[in-house]
């Protein structure tokens, strides 16, 4: 067991920090207070392979596995997590349903675009009736004739709003549910009766766009069918899941990394009663807590990024590090607030940003609640 990182794999660590502190940290504040990430830097992100990162250079992607995504990842989580939140719906359960699901021919189509940045990709899954029960989704696809008819309405659709190409779960047959029933397209913008709804207004995670979508009568070509195969899209959308969970967990663990940093400086700067607060105790153990939270979610991601890339299927580890890391990264920054006092509650602080951010990762892409389930489910088979 080696849980050494590659050379390769440090290198491009190295290149997403300096990106990060270099271009990302600095427009933090101007991404929150505009509610928009600049189309110059979705340009430089685009043109550095980071929309592409774990996909094979044939289709355009940087060939870093999971594993480097991941690396990636925690990196991207050292700042504002509007970009983050962008590039994972994009890369790891958008783009990754057709490299996980699609033809040859759909990934030729498809990929190079949505590797370089040129097209911002979306998974579309929640509905107003169903969310972690994604099973039971109503969204209907009916076939009519060389193409195929989705209405319906799926919410809280990251990248929905700004998204060129959209993986769509509906329902072909509702008798079937999971296990046959349920066929995931692919949908590009400007298609016939489909259109963005309402923009969601979230408690944090601004710069990342959420919102609606409808379909009605929405007509998509047969050959978007994803895989060509009618009912085998819940397959997909558990295996794009699967890896979403593990980067974001991923993502978790570069904020909370950041945060104890943060807070490490600040309680060496801040007397009070004449000595530095990082003398008493009760700081101390709030910073060594964080620490070992930390370093266990890291290593847990990195496993399972690893079993990923080997092949082997990692459902019940990608539960596990997500429910993890999304708690640890709750309590990480509910510490890291208490040592910064009222200054960390403050707007300007980037604390009190992470503060409002974490508090969706144990929502989104399953949450706790799902994760305890899978992970049950797998101790409890027979």
């Amino acid at each position: 067991m080696d849980f050494d990182v590659p050379e390769e794999l440090l290198l491009l660590k190295r290149t997403v920090r300096e990106f990060v502190e270099g271009r990302l940290q600095p427009i933090e504040k101007q991404v929150e207070d505009d509610d928009k990430i600049p189309d110059a830097i979705l340009k430089e992100m685009g043109a550095l392979g980071f929309f592409g990162l774990p996909f094979p250079e044939e289709y355009g992607g940087v060939g870093a596995g999971d594993l480097g995504y991941c690396v990636a990842l925690e990196e991207f989580g050292r700042t504002s997590a509007a970009f983050s939140n962008l590039i994972g719906a994009h890369t790891a359960i958008g783009s990754m349903s057709i490299y996980l699901g699609g033809t040859e021919a759909q990934k030729k189509q498809y990929l190079p675009d949505l590797t370089a940045g040129k097209k911002i990709a979306a998974f579309s899954l929640t509905e107003p009736s169903s969310g972690s029960d994604a099973a039971s989704i109503q969204t209907s696809a009916k076939k009519q004739g060389d193409r195929w008819i989705l209405n319906g309405t799926k919410i809280w659709v990251t990248n929905g709003p700004i998204a060129d190409v959209v993986v769509v779960y509906a329902a072909n047959d509702r008798t079937l549910g999971a296990r046959g029933g349920i066929t995931a397209f692919i949908v590009e913008k400007g298609y016939t009766g489909f259109r963005v709804g309402k923009v969601d207004d979230k408690m944090g995670l601004r710069g990342s766009y959420t919102g609606e979508l409808v379909f009605e009568d929405c007509e998509v070509p047969e050959e978007n069918v994803l895989g060509g195969t009618v009912g085998s899209g819940f397959r997909t959308a558990l295996g794009a899941l699967d890896i979403g969970r593990i980067s974001l967990a991923a993502g978790a663990v570069g904020s909370s990394q950041h945060l104890l940093e943060l807070a490490i400086a600040h309680s060496k700067r801040r007397v009070q009663f004449g000595k530095p607060i990082a003398v008493n105790q009760a700081i101390q153990w709030m910073l060594a807590d964080s620490a070992v939270e930390i370093h266990a979610a890291r290593l847990m991601v990195y496993d399972a990024a690893a079993k990923m890339d080997r092949g082997t299927r990692a459902s019940t580890e990608a539960a596990m590090v997500k429910v993890f890391a999304s708690e640890m990264a709750g309590r990480v920054v509910d510490r890291v607030m208490q040592i910064h006092g009222g200054m960390g509650y403050m707007k300007e602080s980037p604390v009190e940003r992470a503060y409002r951010d974490a508090r969706i990762l144990r929502i989104y892409e399953g949450t706790s609640e799902v994760q305890r389930m899978i992970i049950a489910e797998e101790l409890l088979k027979a």
